[in-house]
């Protein structure tokens, strides 16, 4: 791993500090504040929304001032943003809470580049174990972001207030190790958009499977996570408890990126997004067997790995779907399909887990994971056909 590939692995570390940290307390703090109980994951789905409206805006600015610069404004506004936030848990403010974590989308949108990013630091062979490489880096965030939320919870008055202080250090942080690293100009920078036009991009086989498999091992992985120290709360576990499950689900996202680009460099995208779609069943199997701590942990470990599989194998094969010229809209318009899908789950975690339960929430997934299963099978055959039609072509 070359230096700058390795400070973005640390910047993609940090950015999960903040992610998981903002998991484990924001339907939390949202369930003491909100209204009615069905609103407590709105801070979640704040987050995960802003990072979809954001897309766009982000896509423009890194065609504009580069991706550093883009990168450095969304490190700025994750600090600012968590400050109001800890202003808002401070003061019970829940829509203020809500409406700063969707001013943080701004710095989700942008760090979900970061693993398309790592791509421009090295040479075209080495792409999959880049993007390996990178995400792996949100082993940091596994370690760290359950604990935090854990060590700052009655640092304020106001449970939990503390954790949002301690993210503006954690984006100091990145901010400055963010300004070491020299990322190449993106084709085309500082003019206007350029390649085909993204009507086209988006409706190729490859770009629609890719991006399916982002989204729905995202939005299954978002609503099984953000529930879940909610579920756990209501079947009397301590937060401590639940602080575990997330820390151990954190590490199966993120441990096998370490091999995860060699796997799929071996075998292929598309045979190891199976393996996650198996993986993510196998999580819906354990968490309808039952509610003590192992179930939990078992379910949400499963569901980690399954994840890193089908978003780095999604990842992996969306890189094929366009050229250099047209990555930042290309790239833009997976991220949007993630985070919308983010936003519904986020949001329907909160009313299913508070209403229809922890149960409920686990059939809930099994239709998604069916039309992703049925897009996977799609791809396959439709490969499976043009080697077949190049191999009559090649023999006659």
């Amino acid at each position: 791993m070359n230096a700058p590939l390795g400070l973005l692995t640390l910047c993609q570390g940090l950015l999960l500090v903040n992610n998981v940290t903002f998991i484990a307390i924001n339907g939390l703090v949202g369930l003491a504040l909100a209204p009615v109980a069905w609103m407590a994951t709105l801070p979640v789905t704040g987050y995960v929304a802003g990072g979809a409206l954001a897309t766009g805006l982000v896509a423009r600015h890194q065609r504009r001032w580069g991706r550093q610069r883009t990168f450095q404004l969304g490190l700025l506004v994750a600090i600012a943003s968590a400050a109001v936030c800890a202003w808002a848990a401070v003061h019970r403010d829940f829509w203020l809470l809500v409406g700063a974590t969707v001013v943080a989308g701004y710095y989700n949108a942008n760090g979900s580049l970061y693993r398309f990013a790592a791509v421009e630091l090295v040479p075209a062979s080495m792409k999959e174990r880049a993007i390996s490489w990178v995400l792996a880096g949100g082993i940091l965030g596994g370690i760290v972001g359950p604990n935090l939320a854990q060590w700052t919870r009655g640092v304020l008055s106001q449970p939990f207030a503390g954790a949002y202080l301690a993210l503006c250090a954690v984006a100091l942080l990145s901010l400055v190790l963010m300004s070491f690293i020299r990322f190449p100009p993106l084709p085309g920078q500082g003019d206007g958009p350029s390649g085909r036009p993204l009507s086209e991009i988006v409706r190729q086989p490859v770009f629609i499977v890719a991006t399916a498999g982002c989204a729905i091992g995202y939005g299954v992985m978002n609503l099984l996570m953000a529930a879940t120290p909610i579920a756990m709360q209501q079947c009397s576990h301590p937060f401590s408890a639940a602080a575990l499950v997330l820390e151990w689900h954190v590490l199966g996202m993120y441990v096998p990126s370490f091999f995860t680009g060699r796997l799929i460099k071996a075998y292929g995208a598309l045979p190891i997004m199976t393996a996650g779609l198996v993986l993510n069943l196998a999580c819906v199997a354990m968490a309808l067997h039952g509610v003590d701590l192992m179930h939990f942990l078992g379910a949400l470990l499963l569901l980690g790995v399954g994840w890193n599989f089908l978003f780095i194998g999604g990842t992996a094969l969306a890189t094929d779907a366009w050229r250099p010229e047209e990555r930042t809209r290309a790239q833009a318009a997976v991220d949007f399909c993630v985070y919308a899908t983010m936003t519904l789950t986020s949001f329907a975690s909160g009313a299913l887990v508070t209403t229809g339960g922890w149960t409920a929430m686990n059939l809930g997934t099994l239709a998604p994971l069916a039309l992703l299963g049925a897009a996977l099978a799609w791809l396959a055959v439709l490969r499976r056909r043009q080697r077949a039609e190049c191999g009559s072509g090649s023999a006659a």
